[in-house]
């Protein structure tokens, strides 16, 4: 006997076209605020790279605590605003400023050698 598992099944179910072509169009827009997404971050990066070359160029400290409290406080509040879960925003946020400052340490630790 064979048994059908659906989440290993290729074979699309049988859906209604109407609903398959709304989900397709969802979907669509979904992979673009995606790509969206990840071109604003590549973006932003662009930023903090320059920021971490200006802060080891002045032998400045590549994690600013003060500012990074102020963004987040300032990114809760935008979520809010968006109807957004300001926690997970928060983790969001989070993510990113520890991947700021492992940038800005391998940058600090890469100019004393240039010199």
């Amino acid at each position: 006997m064979t048994t059908s598992n659906p989440q290993t099944d290729t074979a699309r179910p049988a859906v209604d076209p109407a609903v398959r072509a709304e989900l397709d169009r969802l979907r669509d827009s979904i992979d673009n605020i995606d790509a969206a997404v990840v071109h604003m971050l590549a973006e932003r990066f662009k930023c903090t790279q320059q920021v971490g070359h200006l802060k080891a160029e002045h032998a400045l400290p590549p994690a600013d605590p003060a500012r990074e409290a102020r963004q987040i406080e300032r990114l809760r509040q935008l979520a809010e605003n968006a109807k957004l879960d300001p926690a997970f925003a928060e983790k969001f946020l989070n993510f990113i400023i520890s991947e700021v400052i492992r940038h800005h340490e391998q940058i600090a630790a890469g100019s004393g050698q240039s010199d």
